[in-house]
């Protein structure tokens, strides 16, 4: 909830979702070698469907940190803030373009309330993670378009005018991270009716940044359809 202002220095809601999930084996071997390919990998996607924006690459990826953690026996030594910034490093040497959020969340689990003000980020190294109740939330559905896509190319051009200092971008994303705040009383509160609107006005600033053609018409078809009903709550 809230996306993407943690690529903006902002707040976000996010949870991670049990119904998915990636599982990685690590054994030790004399002769098996991996050399990065430009082409191949030695995954395969299994619960969690490829580009259907559910998070799969950066759980794959974090499925491995968590091994080479156990396998090494240096868990311990990597303290907990700083792990998703190293799963999304390694991420980016992929030439993926994301934010921390998803990260944070399948490090976490559960649901998590971020703040990446950027004072902490500097002096801190990381944001500040607070875990919440899950049992803060109402019931929820999860709908998404089986036709994959790449988030990453979504990010971009808006990531470029953010930079660029873009009025409109920059009011924007502040208003998104202001919503997230929100969010975060509503949710202690239980307003779900408060909730569904902040929700809402997330669509629509998402909407008048990125535009209806990055979106799809596809998830702005299911996302109308779904305002007359219930709440639609974006991975």
């Amino acid at each position: 909830m809230w996306n993407p202002s943690d690529v903006y220095f902002g707040r976000t809601i996010s949870l991670s979702i049990k119904n998915f999930s990636a599982t990685v084996r690590l054994e030790p071997s004399r002769d098996l070698v991996i050399r990065p390919h430009p082409f191949h990998d030695l995954v395969s996607f299994s619960s969690t469907q490829h580009l259907a924006g559910l998070s799969g690459s950066s759980a794959i990826v974090c499925a491995t940190f968590n091994c080479l953690l156990d396998f090494y026996e240096v868990r311990h030594l990597v303290k907990v803030e700083i792990r998703p910034d190293l799963i999304l490093n390694a991420e980016k040497e992929l030439g993926i373009v994301a934010g921390l959020q998803d990260r944070i969340a399948q490090v976490y689990g559960g649901l998590v309330y971020m703040n990446f003000n950027k004072e902490h980020m500097d002096k801190l190294g990381h944001g500040l993670f607070s875990p919440m109740d899950i049992d803060l939330l109402p019931p929820l559905y999860l709908i998404y378009a089986e036709n994959p896509s790449d988030s990453g190319k979504v990010h971009n051009s808006v990531r470029q005018r953010w930079l660029n200092g873009d009025p409109c971008i920059r009011s924007s994303m502040e208003e998104v991270a202001n919503l997230a705040l929100e969010g975060h009383r509503v949710l202690l509160e239980k307003n779900y009716t408060e909730l569904v609107s902040l929700i809402n006005r997330n669509f629509d600033l998402r909407r008048q940044m990125f535009g209806g053609d990055a979106l799809g018409s596809p998830n702005i078809k299911m996302i109308e359809g779904d305002l007359k009903t219930v709440s639609v709550v974006e991975t």
